[in-house]
């Protein structure tokens, strides 16, 4: 799949793994729209890739992926500027063990919210042109981090769903793929601020230290150019791509159908 010409929608996209993924989408010819509830965040990265790229290849949209109503908008809008959306990174996310209701709501919800409104505009079945969406998972959706059970959760369920979507997808004939990235540590604010969102297993945060001297760190364009193995390979659909330092590779499940 070639991504000259085509449109993406990127949520969590302000800063980090999600602004990495916008500036390669871009530089592969692709449209964005970039969307962040982080104005400010949105405002500073408009500045420099209108300048790059050209206003006219990118749409910036404030969004909280936990409103229903923003992100159905926001969606919208994206499909009225660009004339329709070929591909959705559902990559916003959290990890705050003390606020786990949010964790779970922008983690869990928001990815499927994010899902089902890619399905109302891209599925071939309902006059769509078909597309990929690409969850953002976590080495934590494969293996138990012990210090965020929460967090560790919502990766699992990501990964589940992502892989269930495409191969409801396939046996429905919506012409979607649904792949997911499972990145180990990341060099972001998300990761800075762990040790300070372990809530009730702040005792354990000796732990996260002993998983980033095992895993390393990664930089945000590293998961990035995951995302662009995941889009271009038409072969790919309901995989894991697990991106560790120096190292890509797909995660082997269980055989297991119902």
């Amino acid at each position: 799949m070639s991504l000259s010409g085509k449109s993406a929608v990127v949520t969590g996209a302000g800063m980090g793994i999600g602004k990495a993924m916008t500036e390669i989408l871009l530089h592969n010819n692709a449209k964005v729209a970039i969307l962040d509830v982080n104005k400010t965040a949105l405002e500073d990265l408009k500045t420099v890739l209108n300048k790059q790229y050209g206003p006219e290849n990118t749409l910036f949209l404030e969004c909280d992926v936990e409103s229903e109503q923003q992100f159905k908008a926001a969606f919208q809008k994206a499909v009225d500027t660009f004339g329709g959306v070929d591909i959705l990174v559902n990559n916003a996310g959290v990890l705050n063990e003390a606020a786990w209701e949010k964790t779970v709501s922008v983690n869990i919800m928001g990815v499927i919210r994010g899902t089902y409104l890619a399905l109302e505009h891209m599925n071939k079945l309902s006059g769509g042109r078909g597309g990929v969406v690409v969850n953002m998972s976590s080495i934590a959706g494969l293996g138990p981090f012990v210090c965020c059970p929460v967090y560790t959760a919502t990766k699992y369920a990501v990964t589940g769903f992502t892989r269930t979507m495409a191969a409801a997808a396939e046996l429905s004939g919506y012409g979607i793929r649904f792949n997911t990235i499972c990145p180990g540590f990341v060099q972001t604010d998300l990761f800075s601020n762990t040790p300070t969102h372990l809530g009730q297993y702040s005792h354990l945060s000796e732990k996260h230290q002993e998983y980033k001297d095992m895993l390393g760190v990664l930089n945000p364009s590293e998961v990035a150019e995951g995302l662009i193995q995941l889009l271009t390979d038409e072969t790919k659909n309901g995989a894991a791509l697990m991106v560790l330092q120096n190292k890509k590779e797909y995660v082997t499940f269980p055989p297991f159908t119902l």
